[in-house]
């Protein structure tokens, strides 16, 4: 494997490969050469992203060193779901380069008539692999859902805002009738996140991916599609707590009067919160109704940069801590929804805290989700000027595999057949 060319972009849609130069990837605030077993193809279902009033950063062919592109704009990657990038594009900002939306900016390059991305498949799950849909199944199966329950509101919002409108992969599943089944319940949230994907402040430069749900659900509408599904679907899963809502813990009665309702009905499948893990005691009720699992997302294992991208409202870091302690103590499966920024992740210091929060909470999975920002923006916005010595995500995600054998590596919430232990089985055809 030679090093992949670099990539740029004519500013009308045409991505073409500059073969003076080699791509290189970013960490923090750096551009660094890419080891060459890192670079994997661009996986099915990635898309690649024109990067306006950035130059790319690459290896001069001849050389050796650093210079800019001048031929067109920067070019990154995203990644589709089950893969973490261990770089993000190295690129240079003019003054007039516009914040890049909410989309995560993996670096690539070309070479051998294909695209090439520094990356790995962490999860085996083929749940949300593009080619498992089939557009007119999920029509069909959309229009049968909402002919089901033509009264239910909630069924309404995820098929067709949801499922048609934004095509969320967990929505389609749903509509499939398979594995995770998505329950969104809260229009309300206790924090502010900077990268937040359903409410953006008016004075920001980037919009919102999709529109945050506008009614409280009640438990009846809730528990009217949940039960049918855990009794249906292969590996069932229903999960509260979307990206088209604010904080499901503001509405813990209506999630524990579910519980309790759907659990009267059938023993099957799991049931997980998906959440920032802000109101212990409200997962400890949720645990006591029959919560299975919990993902508590987060930016950082660190107060400081954790408190300065969510913003929290009548909470602190250590609540979500707490959470997760209340979860393991209940027997269920604790999992962190972890935001990977390569260079701040993999620092020394995150790595540190990480660690600390592993053993603290007695932590069962991370799921290494990419981290959908601005780089420039994010940092700008947190105030991180120096991200300090990082490892690099492979490395770091090597080390955490020898020091703590048993946490799993992932990327979407597990079935309770999986939680039992068949961790390794490729179950989801």
């Amino acid at each position: 494997m030679k090093t992949p060319y670099l990539l740029y972009s004519d500013g009308k849609g045409n991505i073409f490969e500059d073969q003076t130069l080699y791509a290189t990837g970013r960490s923090g605030w750096d551009a660094l050469p890419i080891p060459n077993e890192d670079w994997i193809p661009l996986p099915s279902g990635g898309s690649l992203y024109e990067l306006p009033g950035r130059k790319g950063i690459g290896i001069d062919v001849e050389t050796g060193q650093m210079r800019l592109c001048e031929k067109g704009w920067a070019v990154a990657a995203f990644l589709p779901p089950a893969h973490t990038g261990f770089y993000l594009a190295a690129y240079e900002s003019t003054p007039e380069a516009p914040t890049l939306p909410l989309f995560c900016y993996t670096a690539a390059g070309w070479h051998q008539d294909q695209f090439w991305v520094p990356a790995i498949r962490i999860e085996p799950d083929i749940r949300q692999d593009c080619d498992g849909y089939d557009d007119k199944k999920i029509k069909t199966g959309a229009e049968s859902l909402l002919n089901a329950y033509p009264h239910n509101r909630l069924v309404k919002h995820l098929m067709e805002n949801c499922c048609q409108t934004y095509n969320c992969p967990a929505a389609r599943n749903f509509s499939l009738g398979r594995w995770e089944c998505p329950i969104p319940v809260s229009p309300a949230c206790n924090a502010n996140c900077i990268g937040c994907i359903s409410l953006q402040p008016d004075e920001e430069p980037i919009v919102s991916t999709q529109d945050r749900l506008q009614f409280k659900p009640t438990p009846e509408e809730i528990v009217e599609f949940a039960v049918p599904h855990l009794e249906s679907a292969a590996y069932p899963i229903i999960s509260f707590g979307q990206g088209c809502e604010g904080e499901p813990l503001l509405m813990w009665e209506t999630i524990r009067a579910s519980i309790l309702e759907i659990r009267k009905h059938t023993t099957k499948g799991s049931i997980n919160i998906n959440t920032n893990g802000s109101n212990p005691d409200a997962v400890r009720a949720l645990c006591k109704a029959g919560l299975n699992s919990i993902r508590v997302s987060t930016n950082s294992a660190r107060k400081n940069i954790y408190t300065a991208y969510y913003r929290p409202n009548n909470y602190q870091f250590e609540d979500i801590i707490e959470s997760l302690k209340v979860v393991s103590s209940f027997g269920g499966w604790t999992s962190i929804n972890y935001f990977v920024f390569p260079g701040m992740t993999d620092s020394i210091e995150e790595v540190e805290a990480l660690r600390r929060l592993i053993r603290d909470t007695n932590l069962k999975m991370i799921q290494w989700r990419n981290f959908n920002i601005d780089p420039d923006w994010y940092l700008g916005k947190i105030g991180v000027t120096e991200t300090g010595e990082a490892i690099g995500v492979k490395n770091m995600q090597q080390l955490l595999r020898e020091e703590f054998p048993g946490l799993q590596f992932g990327y979407f919430n597990p079935p309770i057949e999986r939680i039992k232990g068949n961790f390794k089985h490729d179950f989801a055809h």
